[in-house]
């Protein structure tokens, strides 16, 4: 499993390997019982603390990707389509907002970006 750590990001290391595992179940790389690596292992594979990693699967739970059986291990929940929907729904409106701002620094009136927008829908 490939789980890449930016440390001079903002952004907490386990939400860091929470969003790339529900990167990897969303776009099917992660498929539905797949186990995950063990806590030690990705803890020691990405040189950070075994509760940093609990903490991240522990929230990938209680979120319903994951199902952890203990002295099992960590796997992928059954497919929850509503789950999955709402995740690239979120994904999608977040690089919406952000062409929104960015159109907006560009220094873009509201009818300019909305004109834009629909001549990109129109073309597709």
């Amino acid at each position: 499993m490939k789980i890449i750590i930016n440390n001079s990001s903002m952004v907490p290391i386990y939400e860091q390997i929470m969003e790339q595992i529900k990167a990897q179940i969303i776009s099917g790389e992660l498929k539905e019982n797949d186990i995950l690596p063990s806590v030690r292992t990705m803890a020691k594979e990405l040189k950070i603390s075994a509760l940093t990693v609990k903490k991240a699967y522990d929230n990938l739970e209680a979120e319903g990707m994951t199902v952890t059986v203990h002295g099992k291990g960590t796997y992928v929940a059954a497919s929850n389509t509503q789950l999955m929907e709402e995740e690239r729904r979120k994904e999608v409106e977040a690089d919406l907002e952000a062409a929104i701002q960015k159109g907006r620094r560009c220094g873009m009136k509201e009818e300019e970006i909305r004109s834009l927008f629909e001549l990109i829908m129109e073309d597709e």
